[in-house]
């Protein structure tokens, strides 16, 4: 199978082509804003680089957070119109679903996947439940944990201060290869359905003003 990985959930943006669960061609770069714009570009790089069409691909798998506002939206957006234009599936996969794909062995611990949301504060996804926590008021560990995602040293370090049994896994960031696995099972049945549409946590940072929106112009 062909899939498009796309994913701009986070501080980085990254497109890739994934056959067999291979990586045959990837693009990533750092970015915490503009992701509308590199994506595009980076999936046109990939595909020419893997010698394909949209058409001729199977799937686009595309992060639909936690993670960055903006950057989930232009992640769907253009996973979306690429399905659309090429008539095939797109296939939601979360951050932490990816990131635990990368890590097959964890020892019997809970994986925490843990995004930082800014202002002190995480998304924290485990056991398929996504939630907004404070760094100074934690959920309480059940046993031993194991770390991944952008805020996973400082989650770290919190967990340990309160002597918890907590090991700091080396898996920040989605990495390509395992958000196409993981859509790929998805499409199979082998995991519970999950919509490509974003997967908000906390609401937007962008308010109406208070006097409501200008009326548009009359001539």
């Amino acid at each position: 199978m062909r899939i498009l990985a796309l994913d701009a959930a986070l501080a980085q943006c990254t497109a890739a082509i994934v056959a067999d669960q291979q990586a045959l061609a990837v693009r990533r770069e750092s970015a915490t804003r503009g992701h509308a714009a590199l994506l595009p570009v980076m999936v046109d790089a990939v595909l020419e680089e893997g010698g394909l069409r949209a058409t001729d691909l199977d799937l686009v798998a595309v992060t639909v957070g936690p993670g960055s506002f903006t950057g989930i939206r232009a992640g769907l957006a253009l996973a979306h119109g690429i399905g659309r234009a090429a008539d095939i599936e797109v296939v939601g996969v979360t951050v932490g679903e990816a990131l635990a794909d990368s890590l097959p062995y964890l020892g019997g611990r809970q994986l925490w996947a843990t995004i930082d949301s800014r202002r002190g504060r995480i998304f924290l996804e485990r056991d398929g439940a996504v939630t907004s926590e404070s760094l100074d008021a934690l959920p309480v560990a059940a046993g031993r944990i194991a770390l991944a995602g952008d805020a996973a040293p400082t989650v770290a370090a919190w967990l340990a201060a309160r002597g918890i049994d907590v090991m700091l896994t080396d898996a920040r960031m989605p990495i390509a290869r395992h958000i196409a696995v993981v859509a790929e099972r998805r499409l199979a049945g082998a995991l519970p359905p999950l919509t490509a549409q974003p997967l908000y946590v906390d609401p937007p940072e962008a308010r109406l003003p208070a006097g409501g929106l200008r009326p548009p112009p009359t001539g």
